[in-house]
């Protein structure tokens, strides 16, 4: 295999076929089913995002405010499942406390956990399991958060949607419509993004035929790296070390000379900028008013500029992402937990339609280790 054309990283490499998104080079869109997602992060609420990406249309009235309360029965934390998060330790990063709550949701579910050859589920089992684990991992999150802080449980609410609901369990307060609107458009900008690599891992391990949750956990332990979905965390850690937008100057020398992978801005398939910045700068511009922090502002269009100019490089969703979800009051090491909540319907979306027309996905590798050789005796 000496002339095989290596892709590291399988970059450019296309596998398979997709329904659930793309994005348009034509428009620099990101989209969910044919529809933008910045369109729909203005428009819709998340539980009806969630619905397009597994039915691939939007939900009518009716619809929604069913699958609504569908999501409803399953919020609360369940007592297993909190039993398996106090086990861990509160060093550990809350990454593994999702990972360890969806296996605990997992090995509860008979039909996924009872028999190896019967673990891929049906259609509409793995529909199920993905309103499950939808509903289910915003208690997870919240929880987790709050036991680090040393803060009780709180019990959900049916009478929020699910974007306040998550920040009524996070943060004990009803929250202000400025903060949900600006959580529920993160939630949905993050919610799918084509074969990523944590979800392009769910779709290898549902490939054999594994379950759903296994392929979640799978999803989970690719997001947690800082190259996908720990970069947002990453950006927050370089806000704190600047300090000030006047200290971004000399913070980039070093930065530079250190040849540091500044995280937050680009992108492997976004040459031209990231299409869900905008929404997402938006956002984290109506929490900036809200607060009264205009220093964050200050120090991030300042970080931006600075870098765009001398590496031609712009922001990715991490970018603003990051210091959103700071000014809403979720510790930095929430941030990735975040992720998950959101993109947990594009994985199982991926997960239903690898399952409905599955082939093993076994990659050749080129050998360049040494030559045959034998045992002298």
């Amino acid at each position: 295999m000496a002339d095989t054309e290596i892709r590291k990283g399988l970059a450019g490499v296309v596998v398979d076929t997709t329904a659930i998104s793309k994005v348009n080079p034509e428009t620099n869109s990101l989209l969910y089913r044919g529809y933008p997602v910045q369109e729909l992060a203005a428009t819709q609420p998340f539980e009806a995002v969630a619905y397009l990406l597994w039915h691939g249309e939007l939900p009518d009235a009716g619809q929604l405010a069913d699958f609504r309360s569908a999501e409803r029965k399953h919020r609360a934390l369940e007592d297993n499942v909190r039993a398996a998060i106090d086990l861990i330790p509160l060093e550990a990063h809350p990454m593994d406390e999702v990972r360890t709550a969806v296996s605990v949701i997992g090995a509860s579910d008979p039909d996924a956990s009872g028999s190896v050859l019967n673990a891929g589920g049906s259609p509409e089992q793995n529909l199920e399991r993905s309103i499950r684990l939808f509903a289910a991992l915003p208690a997870i999150v919240a929880y987790g958060q709050r036991r680090r802080r040393g803060q009780d449980i709180v019990a959900p609410r049916d009478d929020l949607d699910y974007s306040a609901n998550f920040l009524w369990m996070t943060f004990g307060e009803v929250p202000d419509p400025v903060v949900v609107d600006a959580f529920n458009r993160s939630m949905i900008l993050y919610a799918e993004h084509s074969f990523n690599a944590s979800t392009f891992t769910a779709r290898v391990i549902t490939s054999t035929l594994s379950d759903l949750y296994s392929a979640v956990v799978g999803a989970i332990g690719a997001l947690k790296g800082p190259l996908h979905g720990g970069a947002n965390e990453a950006v927050l850690h370089i806000f704190d070390e600047i300090g000030d937008a006047s200290n971004v100057a000399s913070w980039l020398d070093r930065a530079l000379a250190e040849k540091r992978k500044i995280m937050g801005f680009g992108h492997r398939v976004y040459k031209n900028g990231d299409s869900r910045v905008p929404t997402m700068k938006t956002a984290l511009d109506t929490l900036v008013e809200h607060y009264g922090r205009a220093d964050v502002a200050e120090l991030y269009e300042t970080l931006e500029q600075e870098f765009v100019s001398r590496k031609g490089i712009y922001p990715n969703l991490d970018y603003p992402s990051g210091p959103a979800y700071n000014l809403i009051g979720f510790d930095t090491l929430t941030f990735t937990p975040l992720f998950v909540a959101a993109r947990v319907t594009g994985w199982t979306a991926h997960v239903i339609e690898q399952a409905g027309a599955n082939a093993l996905i076994r990659p050749l590798s080129a050998y360049d280790g040494v030559d045959e050789r034998h045992i002298q005796i």
